[in-house]
């Protein structure tokens, strides 16, 4: 009994009798919840093929102690819930332990799905808890030994008639969630946690930049920060400051520098369209870019803004290379307290904005994301539980820092975790990353399935044997490319998600961890899906057309909450009053989650059209275009689904495609009957063929909506 319970919620905890179902306990967990009902009758119920701990097993053994097994086989659980319901008179308390699994992949949750479907069938009042352990999910940096060794979070009571997989699954992860956001350490400084992990792994990790094939290490990239800083304090009067660079030792360096000089970092995406850079240099109010002579050079194309409002940062650090020198070694000496204090940083902290991102736009104009301290050290301690990456391991980093994956995951998460970093100024090169993850052996590829076509085209097996981990987002991610890339790498790719407005990840798939065996496995991916929701992230879904409550198990619009979800839109109130309702954000994607926890995307609001009254998903059907037409192994995009209008059934599908004949009737006739045959209904079915040159693409990968629509419109 010497571990450490905080609790919370205990104002859900019902005066009548309940069956309790956590997530997970260990020996001095469940004594522990024992004495939370101290006074009350409490009955142990197990499944009897459960695998229990020796201490666990001999409690129940005990004379005085009442203890019940079911069967997950039971034709008829609700007479075994009958039974039990002796059990809960005069405020009686039902604990079912779950008992322990042999690999879980992170996952809150240790009961397999057929043992909760049979306990959510016993006719019952059920109150989920969330049992977490702050230390498995704790930040690098953390003092652990502060930590509660074990958080018991109790949810709403599920009423009898209620209860069900899906509502007992809400629950838990709106308990954990509270746990989680309850967590001291996101009250604190995205810059000081920075520079306390530079500091604490700085020797011992690198960035090794792919163009130059250079090494610097992380000790030597805060020195040059930390005196980089001060010359931008010097340099700028605004609170923000625009970085234009590329992945890479600059960088890094330029964001790391901003927010030590006290100031918000505004990586500006030099892909978009002139309108949509300035629109984004209008509404951030930056005064000055970071940048660099040979970016400039390179892309010439893009609106610059006057050589005085441009810092250029390696014609800055040559000249105060003693600077440099004396911080790379004061930092190894003073405390982060006296570095943080020396720097003037850490007064801005919790949900103070710590930088600022931008949408792709990609249905509009890019709307600004400001993510505070409380979200960036969330999302990083979220992912990063999740990976659990050792120090010696590399990431690949060649996603755009204007991108909100390639900010969090490539900027923030290596430098306060301590993970090597391996970089690249472009995604599409992929025959140069190749040789890079080969070269200097990475364990993460981040990318998007568009990208990992150029890999299946370009690169040769054996470069990608040292990865562990391949994540795709963006797009969905094909099963024919995920399949293909399996059997030639020997790698399968597992698929995540993510908004610019969650700072981005959510979910995540994660290869099957090993089993010993002995215990029941919990899944850690499933095909088809984005994954299981990374810790404190809770979930409701509402019906599209009426926006009332639905079972988080039917599709419908995906809201989230969590410390992770932003505070709204840039100088936006009417905007964020749209997508932010007491507290929940509404992400705009349509989906589900299964009996396992896994959630399915079935696509965007923005990417259904409603015909006849009914919501066609346009994904599905490029999906079903894609299969009939054999494209699966195409490099490029060759179709896109968009919705048009139509006087008899509202809007109508039409199909963007860059394969097109002259027979342009008859192919459609052609294909909608190829689709029919698949078992896709004949409104689904694309009314319209629009040919076009090429299909209009973001530089993250992602399908530019906004140009699709333009297209669709003027054919």
């Amino acid at each position: 009994m010497s571990k450490k319970i905080d609790l919370l919620g205990k104002e859900h905890i019902p005066s009548e009798g309940v069956l309790v179902i956590p997530g997970r306990l260990d020996h001095a967990e469940t004594l522990h919840l024992e004495q939370v009902f101290s006074g009350r009758k409490v009955t142990w119920l197990c499944e009897e093929n459960v695998v229990l701990d020796a201490a666990t097993r001999i409690m129940l053994e005990k004379e005085d102690t009442t203890a019940v097994a079911f069967s997950a086989n039971d034709a008829a659980p609700a007479a075994i819930g009958e039974t039990l319901k002796d059990h809960l008179m005069d405020d009686g308390v039902i604990i079912f332990i779950p008992g322990e699994v042999s690999a879980h992949g992170g996952e809150s949750s240790h009961i397999p799905s057929p043992v909760l479907k049979q306990l959510c069938s016993l006719d019952l009042p059920v109150l989920p808890v969330s049992v977490t352990r702050p230390e498995e999910t704790a930040l690098g940096i953390e003092k652990t030994h502060k930590l509660a060794t074990s958080v018991f979070s109790f949810s709403r009571l599920i009423p009898a008639k209620d209860t069900s997989p899906a509502a007992w699954r809400e629950g838990l992860m709106s308990a954990e969630e509270a746990a989680f956001s309850a967590r001291e350490f996101l009250n604190g400084s995205l810059p000081v946690a920075l520079l306390a992990g530079l500091k604490k792994y700085g020797s011992s990790t690198q960035l090794f930049d792919g163009t130059d094939d250079s090494a610097t290490s992380f000790d030597k990239l805060l020195g040059a920060a930390i005196a980089f800083s001060l010359e931008i304090k010097k340099q700028t009067k605004k609170k923000r400051v625009g970085i234009l660079l590329p992945p890479g030792k600059g960088g890094l360096v330029a964001n790391l520098a901003v927010l030590f000089a006290g100031k918000i970092p505004v990586n500006i995406n030099f892909t978009s369209s002139h309108d949509a850079v300035q629109s984004s240099i209008r509404q951030s109010g930056v005064d000055k870019f970071i940048t660099a002579d040979p970016f400039v050079r390179k892309i010439p194309s893009f609106p610059w803004p006057p050589n005085r409002d441009l810092i250029f940062i390696e014609r800055t650090l040559p000249v105060i290379k003693k600077k440099i020198i004396r911080w790379v070694i004061l930092s190894k000496i003073l405390p982060t307290s006296i570095i943080a204090k020396m720097l003037g940083i850490g007064a801005e902290k919790g949900d103070d904005e710590a930088i600022l991102l931008f949408t792709s736009g990609s249905s509009g104009e890019p709307k600004g994301v400001p993510l505070s301290h409380r979200n960036m050290l969330a999302n990083v301690c979220q992912f990063g539980s999740r990976l659990r990456l050792n120090h010696d391991a590399k990431i690949l980093g060649c996603l755009p820092l204007f991108h909100s994956f390639g900010c969090t995951v490539t900027l923030w998460y290596p430098c306060i975790e301590g993970v090597n970093l391996v970089t690249y100024p472009s995604p599409l090169e992929t025959k140069r990353l190749a040789e890079l993850i080969e070269m200097h052996q990475v364990n993460m590829l981040l990318s998007t399935p568009t990208f990992l076509r150029g890999y299946m085209r370009r690169v040769k097996p054996e470069q990608l044997k040292s990865l562990d981990y391949v994540v795709t987002g963006a797009e969905k991610l094909p099963e024919s490319l995920a399949t293909s890339f399996n059997e030639k790498f020997g790698i399968l790719p597992l698929e995540g998600y993510g908004l610019t407005e969650t700072s981005p990840a959510t979910n995540v798939n994660l290869p099957e961890p090993e089993a010993d065996g002995k215990a029941p496995v919990i899944p850690a991916n499933q095909f088809g899906s984005v994954g299981k929701f990374l810790p404190g992230i809770a979930v409701k879904i509402t019906n599209p057309a009426t926006g009332e409550p639905a079972p988080v198990d039917t599709q419908g619009t995906i809201w989230l909450r969590g410390s992770n979800v932003f505070p709204g839109y840039l100088n936006n109130e009417e905007k964020t009053k749209e997508v932010i309702i007491d507290g929940w954000f509404n992400t705009g994607d349509i989906g589900r989650l299964d009996d396992e926890g896994f959630l399915y995307i079935e696509g965007r609001l923005s990417r259904f059209s409603k015909i006849g009254g009914e919501m066609v998903p346009h994904e599905v059907v490029e999906a079903a275009i894609t299969k009939v037409l054999g494209l699966d192994g195409e490099t490029e995009r060759k179709i896109a689904v968009v919705g048009i209008p139509d006087e008899q059934k509202g809007e109508a599908i039409a199909l963007l495609t860059t394969i097109c004949g002259e027979t342009r009737e008859q192919e459609c006739i052609d294909l909608r009957y190829k689709l029919m045959d698949e078992g896709l209904p004949s409104l689904w079915c694309p009314k319209v063929f629009i040919p076009t040159e090429e299909i209009p693409m973001l530089a993250s990968g992602k399908l530019d909506i906004k140009g699709c629509q333009q297209l669709a419109e003027e054919g």
